[in-house]
């Protein structure tokens, strides 16, 4: 679960004018950093919009797109705030980034000081930077490494002592402890493919063409939509090889016409339990969805910014695009930057039919 982490702004702040531009640097707006830098006619040098300095005359103020236009002005870098170095949250997102490589490539968790010293920062600071960044601690973020390591090695068909041990853990109780969660399943099961699992499934047909609907034993894992409903049903014997796969019952059909009435009427909601398989940061993009409105939309870089980590647009976008259960996890309200519609899973235009549908519905 590798995070890829820079230093920017947040797409949505364009600071087009320079009205934008000076309220950015009257209150030393941090996503403002990197965006444009700003100089003083009356000192002769240029600043960061988030500058300590004392807040210059508006009159004596210019703005430059970037260091080398305002030193061709013939304007000097502050000695104070040091424009033409790397940030403050730069500095911090390249300290964090080597340190979550160093996790992923130890085979034991490395110890915090250790990391925290590596960083050059205290203890309690790196560990609330390291979560403010990847929305996990050190500890959780070590954790979901290893677990993820037992999965790649029983999925090369790895005997499950040996992906246990070659994981970093030093003895096989304390995985097991934890199995289930770190899986999905019991580790023999999910190096067999789910041998041993029994899941469900049905078909159905809605307003933007076949679905198919499957449940284990704890709930629904499935949610699929397309146009071939052949092809739906290879992509689950596909993701669960050598499970169980059996016809829904009477009872179960009643499940799937529960979900196909979400697709008409999201309003609803989906009453029914949920099989959610992912790594534990996966897990909480996808809690963070659940919990938008419907009719309401949300970009990459602000569904990141509301679980507190700014600079892992990307690594939520691979978490939405790893989303297998459809409308009940509601990846689709997830736009880009400026409004428009990116991948999904199952077609952009069942986005755009989802996303009209809604916004109709708000609308009455």
């Amino acid at each position: 679960m590798g995070l890829t982490m820079t230093a920017r702004r947040p797409a949505t702040l364009a600071y087009k004018t320079e009205r934008e531009k000076w309220s950015a640097v009257e209150r030393h707006d941090p996503a403002a950093d990197g965006a444009f830098f700003y100089s003083v006619r009356t000192t002769g040098v240029y600043c960061r919009p988030t500058c300590s300095a004392r807040l210059p005359r508006r009159e004596n103020v210019r703005f430059h797109r970037s260091c080398a236009d305002a030193e061709k002005a013939g304007f000097r870098p502050c000695r104070r705030c040091c424009p033409n170095e790397p940030s403050l949250t730069e500095r911090r997102s390249r300290a964090i980034a080597h340190a979550c490589r160093a996790i992923e490539s130890a085979h034991e968790i490395p110890a915090l000081d250790a990391l925290a010293a590596a960083a050059g920062m205290s203890r309690f600071h790196f560990h609330r930077i390291f979560r403010s960044l990847t929305g996990l601690t050190p500890k959780a973020y070590a954790s979901a490494q290893r677990a993820k390591r037992v999965r790649d090695g029983l999925a090369r068909g790895e005997g499950v002592t040996r992906a246990i041990y070659g994981a970093g853990y030093n003895s096989s109780g304390r995985f097991y402890a934890h199995s289930t969660k770190a899986l999905g399943m019991a580790p023999r099961d999910f190096r067999a493919g789910g041998r041993g699992e029994t899941i469900r499934f049905a078909l159905g047909e809605c307003s933007l063409g076949s679905i198919l609907v499957a449940a284990s034993d704890k709930g629904i894992c499935a949610i699929a939509l397309g146009e071939d409903p052949d092809r739906l049903v290879q992509d689950l014997q596909d993701r669960f090889p050598k499970a169980n796969l059996v016809g829904g019952d009477a009872a179960f059909e009643q499940w799937v016409a529960k979900v196909v009435g979400l697709v008409d009427a999201p309003r609803i909601g989906l009453d029914l339990p949920l099989d959610v398989r992912g790594t534990a940061f996966q897990q909480r993009v996808w809690r963070a969805l659940c919990a938008l409105p419907v009719g309401k939309t949300v970009s990459y870089s602000e569904l990141a910014a509301k679980l507190g980590m700014p600079n892992a647009a990307r690594a939520v976008a691979r978490a939405c695009a790893a989303n297998s259960i459809a409308l009940a996890i509601p990846c689709h309200r997830v736009v880009r930057a400026d409004g428009t519609l990116s991948g999904y899973r199952w077609g952009v235009e069942r986005k755009r039919a989802l996303l009209a549908r809604e916004a109709a519905l708000t609308r009455k």
